[in-house]
């Protein structure tokens, strides 16, 4: 580390303790709390552990754009904050809700001054950069190019989807994790062992049981275990002059405390993607846990109910007919019942499907008539099959030569073809050896045969005959 970077370091480190003497303690226990050096950071190991871009970054001092995607309190800000701190900068902070261009260019304007009197660059972080339009994000892309900004972005939903290409391509992307349940408790501790910013002296009693409560129950967020702690400890039971955060106290804390669930956002669409996948692969057990993860966290059960119908169709099939009645079934009893009755019968179905026969077989088979209909001509449809209601339409000789199925031995007109001339024998839909699509395998199987040794071919010098794929 430079003697600049390292004198900037210790500059920013004693305003940081003269600041700690007089805490605000108004400010929220999760606000006071926030790490002030990389060695205080909990989690993320993954991208700052020796040798990993993001920690090299900070702790040489050494700065770059980039989007920090994850769920809230996982320490993007932080991050960012950290990111100044060791690289001498000002930090700049905007919020995409709260800010538009006025506020961009006021903040581009702090950052040419600095730049031009003292040399010192900026970080501007952007919170839930996402919000921001394309007009919006493209106003940064000139003042990155020429070093006026280190330009941080901070977005809970996918950058690939939400931020404009020319924008990804002059920042670096790092996916930040939710915390885990051995991170939080360290939150935790790190909170009640400061004096200072913390809850440290206060003779405060938790026990691990409790504090693992508190953990499961931020659900991955540093800053909700930090505000579920400080809740806690307000409400603590005073005794022979320590606070204890008893099991009645955390309960009352944790009555109508909601899981993590964007609708709309990423984790939405993962956990209706889990949920989707455990039913496609045969796993009851975890399909019903996605599906109660969703319900827990607010998901419209009938949302749940019209993907089941499109599961029953897309990944069962014909192997098991029944489970698009029950999906449907299911569909209808939540719009009768409502919550929380209805949502039995979704389980029902879910757990149905998930062990039902498999097959991609109708699925497949569309896809590829469709693909046949878009890039293939508009064919004719065959004189046999045109219908002939008028004198007129007789005379042109629609219908002449169909041969009516029911008329045929075994109801079945075997050769008959009823396909235009140039698809003849074309096959879109393979039945699988699932459920009841084996006895619908071998049924065409044996109606193919019969076609073969019948003498009335439609066409009989066209034979195609196309295989499986």
């Amino acid at each position: 580390m430079s003697s600049g970077i390292t004198e900037s370091l210790f500059a920013h480190e004693q305003e940081d303790a003269a600041a700690a003497v007089g805490v605000d303690n108004l400010q929220p226990l999760a606000a006071r709390m926030r790490p002030r050096v990389l060695t205080d950071f909990i989690g993320q190991e993954h991208l700052l552990g020796p040798g990993k871009p993001l920690g090299e970054a900070i702790r040489r001092g050494l700065p770059h754009s980039m989007i920090l995607w994850g769920p809230p309190g996982v320490g993007k800000t932080t991050l960012a904050r950290l990111l100044a701190l060791a690289s001498g900068g000002q930090f700049e902070s905007l919020s995409a809700v709260l800010s538009g261009v006025k506020e961009i260019r006021a903040a581009v304007e702090r950052a040419q001054s600095r730049k031009r009197i003292s040399g010192h660059g900026t970080v501007l972080f952007v919170d839930e950069v996402h919000r921001f339009n394309k007009s919006q994000q493209d106003a940064f892309l000139p003042h990155v190019e020429d070093g006026t900004l280190i330009f941080v972005g901070a977005t809970t939903e996918n950058p690939s989807f939400e931020l404009n290409n020319a924008l990804l391509s002059r920042a670096r992307v790092y996916l930040l994790k939710s915390l885990q349940e051995p991170d939080l408790l360290r939150v935790i501790d790190q909170a009640l062992g400061d004096d200072v910013r913390g809850l440290g002296g206060r003779g405060i009693v938790l026990e691990t049981a409790q504090a693992q409560r508190l953990a499961v129950a931020a659900d991955g967020d540093a800053r909700r275990v930090l505000n579920l702690l400080e809740i806690a400890v307000d409400m603590a039971r005073a005794e022979n002059g320590m606070l204890h955060v008893d099991e009645a106290v955390v309960e009352q804390v944790l009555q109508g405390s909601a899981r993590r669930f964007d609708k709309g956002g990423d984790l939405f669409y993962e956990q209706i993607s889990a949920l989707h996948k455990a039913v496609r692969g045969s796993s009851p057990d975890a399909a019903l846990y996605w599906l109660v993860r969703m319900l827990d966290g607010g998901c419209d059960p009938l949302y749940i109910a019209r993907r089941l119908v499109r599961m029953a169709s897309e990944d069962i099939g014909n192997a098991d007919p029944r489970a698009l009645q029950l999906a449907l079934q299911a569909w209808d009893a939540q719009t009768r019942l409502g919550s929380p009755e209805g949502e039995l019968v979704i389980a029902q179905a879910v757990i149905y499907l998930a062990c039902a026969a498999k097959s991609n077989a109708v699925y497949m088979a569309y896809n590829q008539a469709r693909a046949e209909v878009q890039n293939g001509p508009s064919l004719e449809v065959p004189e046999h099959l045109r219908n002939a209601p008028t004198a007129l339409m007789k005379s042109l000789d629609h219908g002449v030569g169909y041969r009516y199925a029911h008329d045929e031995p075994g109801g079945y007109a075997a050769g008959e073809n009823y396909f235009p001339p140039a698809l003849r024998d074309s096959r879109f839909y393979f039945p699988t050896e699932n459920g009841l699509e084996l006895r619908i395998r071998e049924k065409l199987e044996a109606l193919r045969e019969r076609d073969r040794l019948s003498p009335q071919h439609r066409y009989p010098e066209q034979s195609l005959n196309r295989k499986a794929p």
